[in-house]
């Protein structure tokens, strides 16, 4: 019987498409994988667990845990907020407590190799190809832990201890009460604390604080303890456990699930002023964005947006914001232009009487079309979830639950021109279809321990084609034409060797995963063999399949 085990083994992992890169296979961690394999077999023979048989709901059924399983009603765990692909499970489990989470993975390993049966995390279901599926697995709804109490800490570097399905929009109304909020941010706060930690979290802060991931102390992860499949909950900080630490952090959910974070906060101010800006030249636009997010005398937020051939732009700013000279900004004209936006922020309270000089200094610095200077003075809250207010009115025109075929893309500082020069205006002729953003971040921000993927310059840009389509629609419009024209950028950047990479990334083969990944791709896939082995965990990814018998 033992012959017969590892008869399986070792051409499962020499064959072409193994798991794991052959350059490992002698490696520490590679045999900590097979022998974790041969402590599961073991175990199998006591406790009488097939390692053939598929699962079945019934043993799902039987599992005690606090929460429940649901195996009925279930479609919407094969949906997100892309709206491209539905894999639909076994069963959602609704966790009460985080060892309903560890007892689902646990079972999960002792079913063995044999079974398909997989789990993904999912969070408010925003993922975009399916990230978050498990294709007749098990999907956890993360969402089932809100309610867990926050606690905070308010002393010298204060902080809050979340649940990983807390959505951030809850956490900044807790620690409002506090006079505090977390630093970095992503534009959308109605996402999962544990969602965005396994990817980044990016918005118009990062240039200072980094992403979300660089303003974590402690997590809570359920993983198998090492490729020991206890399934258990294991506290993890970057002196503890740091390797899980930040092997977690951007980590696309593959080496276990958090289940609580730790969530570095600052004072947070009362008001913001909000200013939008228009440029006409690319140059001119990028030479003042990497002034700001250079100068230590600079905005709270900055981002930037693309405009192609918009018509009636500025009239439409006029419903949230006001020109510093009405006359001049109802003469100018986006229709047939290619114009950038440069957006801006600067936190202040009400008893800071000088913001308006301040605002006013930082401005003279830079380049932008003078008539084209709008302003808005709002409540920090209102600027950090002005996106719900658009989701708002686009659920109620039937809009929001549309395909979105997104591209995030981060480029180097460098090829950000020549990129730009190909795809503004000859492959993008319109931004009609969704906003593109475009702003840069700083490396240095950035954690290179975690597991996220970035360019290697010191600045790059972030450019988000966040695209709508239009359901049935074979036009411009048309999920099918959007996709194409997204194909196009990526073919262009791999044909022009910009050294992009895509941010919340999406691939079909292990193949460009490791393109992707490049020379960070070993060590990937050793965290992989180390913390799951039998690749359990977030399958929607499509980096590593399950391990089963070789026939």
């Amino acid at each position: 019987m033992l012959r017969g085990f590892f008869l399986w083994l070792l051409p499962s992992l020499l064959k072409k498409k193994m798991r794991f890169p052959p350059i490992g296979f002698l490696r520490p961690s590679s045999i900590h994988f097979i022998a974790s394999l041969v402590v599961l077999f073991l175990g199998c023979l006591t406790s009488n667990i097939s390692l053939c048989l598929p699962i079945v709901p019934s043993s799902l059924e039987t599992l005690p845990v606090d929460g429940h399983f649901s195996f009925q009603g279930i479609e919407h765990a094969a949906r997100d907020f892309g709206n491209q692909y539905q894999f639909l499970p076994q069963a959602v489990l609704h966790p009460k407590s985080v060892s309903d989470i560890a007892t689902t993975i646990k079972h999960v390993w002792q079913m063995g190799p044999g079974s398909e049966l997989t789990v993904a995390a999912r969070g408010h279901g925003h993922s975009l190809q399916g990230q978050a599926q498990a294709h007749q697995g098990v999907v956890i709804n993360m969402e089932s832990l809100q309610g867990t109490e926050m606690q905070f800490y308010t002393g010298n570097s204060p902080y809050v201890d979340v649940s990983g399905g807390e959505l951030w929009i809850n956490v900044l109304h807790e620690s409002l009460k506090y006079g505090l909020a977390p630093k970095s941010w992503t534009d959308y706060l109605h996402l999962t604390v544990g969602g965005t930690l396994s990817n980044a979290g990016i918005s118009g802060q990062a240039f200072r604080h980094g992403p979300q991931i660089s303003n974590v102390h402690r997590l809570e992860v359920v993983t198998e303890e090492l490729g020991a499949g206890k399934g258990e909950a294991i506290n993890c900080s970057k002196k503890k456990n740091g390797d899980l630490f930040h092997s977690v952090l951007g980590g696309l959910g593959q080496f276990g699930i958090i289940t609580r974070a730790r969530i570095s906060l600052e004072p947070a101010p009362k008001m913001v002023k909000w200013i939008r800006v228009l440029y006409s030249d690319f140059s001119t636009f990028t030479r003042d964005q990497e002034y700001l997010v250079s100068a230590e005398n600079t905005f709270d937020y900055i981002e930037g947006f693309a405009i192609i051939n918009r018509t009636g732009l500025l009239n439409n700013w006029r419903s949230s914001f006001n020109p510093q000279d009405p006359v001049q900004a109802s003469q100018f004209k986006s229709d047939g232009k290619i114009l950038f936006c440069l957006e801006l922020t600067k936190n202040f309270n009400p008893e800071n009487t000088h913001i308006n000089q301040e605002v006013e200094s930082l401005l003279s610095q830079l380049s932008y079309i003078p008539s084209t200077l709008f302003l808005s003075e709002v409540p920090y809250i209102d600027f950090l979830d002005r996106v719900h207010v658009s989701e708002v009115k686009l659920r109620s025109k039937g809009l929001w639950e549309v395909p979105h075929p997104w591209l995030n893309l981060l480029v180097p500082k460098s090829k950000i021109h020549h990129f730009a020069g190909e795809v503004f205006g000859k492959i993008l002729k319109d931004s009609s279809n969704g906003p593109i953003l475009i702003y840069p971040v700083n490396k240095s921000k950035w954690d290179n321990r975690t597991s996220a993927v970035i360019p290697e310059e010191d600045i790059f840009y972030l450019v988000a084609f966040l695209s709508s389509a239009v359901p049935s629609s074979k036009g411009t419009d048309g999920l099918e034409y959007i996709l194409s024209r997204n194909k196009k950028i990526l073919d262009f950047c791999k044909t022009a060797r910009l050294g992009v990479k895509q941010y919340l990334p999406h691939y079909t083969t292990q193949e460009e995963w490791r393109a992707h990944f490049g020379p960070h791709w070993e060590v990937f896939a050793q965290r992989k063999s180390a913390y799951d082995p039998l690749a359990i965990l977030a399958p929607g990814h499509r980096i590593f399949q399950k391990a089963t018998p070789f026939l």
